[in-house]
């Protein structure tokens, strides 16, 4: 049976919905892949909000375009390119020490002309693809008919890889980035903790690329985690909202998606912003109540 035949429309009954959506094994495939993407996402965006390497994992994301085309051009899986590109853009920013005012500047500005050389030399390798490159949309804005279970596996073992290194690197890891100056002072390693979270963070991007597409993959990293750090300041229960909204967020983007002929990515990054918005506006709302009326007044 076509897909196209048998997707009759959203009726309103969230079982018989998610029935029929996964009736389909790419389906199947894109909440398998879908779910291990937003858990990695959620937990290493939690970090980068809190580091403040926002910039940094913008640029990783940028990054997995050319990764892509570049797999594309030499006949391989784009995965490949994915995890290539990114992680080799994550160890030339970690190339520059962060230590003091004058290497923070340096990062910044090397990750800029990371990203623009690395930008530049993606759209050199689309125009030097002789074939039909029909898949430049996907690689930009995500797709999830053609996952296979092979691609599954991949993201599953690299995501369990990368989550087993950060739960053993996560508790130094957050003391460096809360304080790093008395973390380096406690004898904490907190240059080498910068560089094997910069490679995490590549891994994640890596991963979460090939379900949200290059140019939304930072809303999936991002989102979740700033919008769990407006929720509460506590680390574990913020951590844990993150992984939750990602979650929530993709799924909601996949079944949208299945309905709609617009990019999953979209999607998922509407549905992100809206839910930060609203914890955003909630803060705001709670904080305005507790400020002291003028005069003491009650």
């Amino acid at each position: 049976m076509n897909w196209a035949d048998a997707n009759a429309g959203w009726s309103w009954n969230p079982l018989t919905d998610l029935q029929q959506i996964w009736a389909f094994p790419f389906m199947v495939n894109a909440f398998r892949a879908g779910t291990v993407v937003a858990v990695l996402a959620a937990v290493i965006g939690w970090y980068m909000v809190l580091r403040k390497q926002s910039f940094a994992g913008h640029t990783l994301a940028v990054v997995s375009f050319p990764g892509a085309a570049c797999a594309t051009l030499l006949g391989i899986s784009a995965g490949f390119g994915y995890f290539a590109f990114c992680i080799g853009g994550a160890l030339a920013i970690a190339a520059i020490a962060r230590a003091g005012q004058g290497g923070r500047g340096q990062e910044s500005a090397l990750t800029g002309a990371v990203q623009a050389f690395l930008l530049a030399c993606g759209f050199l390798f689309v125009s030097l693809y002789k074939g039909f490159l029909g898949g430049v949309n996907s690689l930009l804005f995500g797709s999830f008919l053609g996952i296979t279970t092979t691609q599954v596996t991949v993201l599953a073992v690299v995501g369990a890889l990368a989550l087993g290194v950060l739960a053993c690197i996560g508790r130094p890891l957050l003391f460096a980035s809360v304080d790093p100056d008395v973390a380096a002072a406690r004898g904490v390693p907190v240059r080498a903790l910068a560089v094997a979270f910069l490679v995490l963070l590549g891994a994640a991007t890596a991963e979460a690329g090939q379900i949200t597409g290059t140019l939304l993959v930072f809303a999936l990293l991002v989102m979740p985690a700033a919008t769990a750090q407006q929720i509460t300041a506590r680390p574990a229960v913020s951590l844990l909202a993150s992984v939750a909204i990602a979650v929530a967020v993709t799924w909601s983007g996949l079944i949208t998606a299945y309905y709609s002929p617009y990019p999953i990515g979209f999607y998922v990054t509407t549905f992100a912003f809206a839910v930060y918005l609203a914890a955003r506006l909630g803060r705001l709302l709670a904080a305005g109540r507790r400020r002291p009326l003028p005069g003491g007044a009650a």
